[in-house]
């Protein structure tokens, strides 16, 4: 004897979600093949423990990929409309099954659904203008240092290394104040990326700005301020253009390559020139006691700053593995995509 499980369906104009009302199914076969859903599984429904199954002829033509999601209540399945459109009702014949009911929780009318396109559309079209207005302001801030400081290379040689925090600080301390907003897009959501790759870069940068650079003054006049800005632009060059072709899902190969690739020897470069610093600043911090943690009077004593330089030396390098495993696991499955699109 064939047991059916409890459906409840609703609709939107390019899908249809079914709700199955089977608790801790498993073994879920779920297809959709000539306009007719088939689905199996084992759970418990309202037959107790058992194998359910049920199939729908739908009344237009859907497409054959389906998506499911199982929850210990619930299987939750997503088929989508061949064409966009709003069907009087679920399937070919016009006596509904038995064991069909309206998803209420889920069910909108015509208009309804209509308007909720409206205000998803619009969430879309301002998350998307707040995305591409980010992502431009920060290429035009690196891009601004990148092309500053190459100019100013080639015409001072040499002697541009040395007055490169006075010359480019302020636009550099905007673009990494602005950076923390790529923390929240991540926490909250807005983009699809990991929390902990870009908070370890953020603050590592932040720190090394603000910290190392910016709290002393015989750092300023240090060449590797040169090389760690220009490492640190030379990235971001190509990445922000790249995230505000991706707001409008478009992309250039050329930028998409460069992309994907300019930060393998860059990033690794960028790192060990935030290293040398760290390294050039440890008997500065040592010498004028700034940021020393004093002790209690017993003991009549402080701890140097520098001590936690060299804890964070060994933090940035495990830093580095973190992110640089992140990066390029995002470049293969980049470039996979791209060839499974192109075969």
């Amino acid at each position: 004897m064939t047991l059916t499980p409890l459906v409840y369906w609703a609709q939107r104009h390019e899908e249809i979600y079914l709700r199955v009302e089977l608790t801790d199914a498993q073994n879920i076969d779920v297809h959709a093949q000539d306009n007719v859903l088939q689905f199996r599984a084992q759970g418990h429904g309202a037959k107790g423990q058992n194998e359910y199954e049920f199939s729908l002829e739908f009344l237009s033509p859907v497409k054959p990929e389906v998506s499911y999601k199982s929850t210990q209540r619930q299987v939750n399945i997503t088929v989508r409309k061949q064409q966009r459109g709003w069907w009087e009702r679920l399937t070919v014949q016009e006596r509904k099954p038995v064991f069909l009911a309206p998803d209420f929780d889920r069910w909108l009318d015509e208009s309804d659904a209509e308007m909720e396109i409206r205000e998803k559309v619009r969430f879309v079209s301002l998350k998307t203008g707040f995305l591409f207005v980010y992502n431009l302001v920060q290429f035009l801030g690196f891009s601004w240092i990148f092309v500053n400081m190459t100019v100013r290379l080639f015409i001072f040689g040499q002697d541009s290394l040395y007055d490169t925090f006075h010359t480019i600080s302020d636009v550099m301390f905007f673009c990494q104040i602005l950076a923390a907003v790529e923390v929240l897009n991540a926490a909250f959501g807005v983009v699809r990326t990991g929390v902990v790759p870009t908070l370890i870069q953020v603050v590592g940068r932040n720190f090394i700005l603000f910290i190392i650079f910016g709290s002393l003054e015989e750092m300023h006049h240090r060449p590797v301020v040169f090389f760690v800005f220009y490492l640190w632009s030379a990235i971001e060059i190509f990445r922000y253009p790249f995230y505000m072709l991706g707001c409008f899902n478009t992309e250039w190969k050329i930028l998409t390559w460069l992309r994907y690739t300019v930060w393998i020897p860059l990033y690794p470069l960028g790192v060990l020139a935030e290293a040398v610093a760290v390294i050039q600043s440890i008997p500065i911090f040592y010498e004028t006691k700034l940021f020393s943690i004093p002790l209690p009077k017993a003991i009549g004593t402080s701890i140097s700053f520098s001590y936690v330089l060299h804890v964070y030396l060994v933090l940035m390098f495990l830093g580095l593995f973190i992110n640089f495993r992140h990066l390029y696991k995002q470049r293969k499955k980049r470039f996979r995509t791209k060839k499974r699109k192109a075969n």
